[in-house]
């Protein structure tokens, strides 16, 4: 407690810049909560090329950005959770479900099926999605995360 006490003195701004970027985003990562805390300089300086790339209105609008963020989250195997979090703002600015899983589906013939796993799990569970039990003997491979 003194430690964040500390920090917060230290760049009272901080609590804040967080409140601030999940209202810009829709979502706040574990890591952006620590180094708010612990480097904030650097935190800002991330969030900077963050807010340039991907934030900041150009010509792509952002559902686009977020079937991009999506797909390309997908693609690097990132975790479950960062893609279930951009596959929630997707879904709160009116992107379907459906269209999310085609941006998911488009790595495969690039990144292969283990990646695609990775997505789909994420979207599977963000989207409560389920699937048909076959009717015939079956060797059940479990789930596959």
């Amino acid at each position: 407690m003194a430690e964040q006490t500390a920090a917060v003195a230290e760049h009272p701004e901080a609590q804040q810049y967080v409140d601030d970027m999940v209202r810009a985003r829709g979502y706040v990562l574990d890591y952006h909560k620590v180094m708010a805390k612990h480097d904030f300089e650097v935190l800002q300086a991330t969030n900077g090329l963050v807010h340039a790339a991907y934030l900041k209105e150009r010509l792509l609008d952002r559902k686009v950005k977020e079937l991009i963020f999506v797909n390309s989250l997908t693609v690097l195997k990132a975790p479950k959770g960062q893609i279930e979090s951009h596959i929630r703002v997707a879904l709160d600015l009116g992107v379907s479900p459906q269209e999310i899983l085609e941006a998911i589906e488009i790595a495969l013939p690039e990144a292969g099926v283990v990646a695609f796993q990775i997505g789909f799990d994420a979207w599977k569970s963000v989207t409560g999605a389920t699937g048909l039990d076959p009717t015939v003997e079956v060797h059940d491979a479990g789930e596959v995360s």
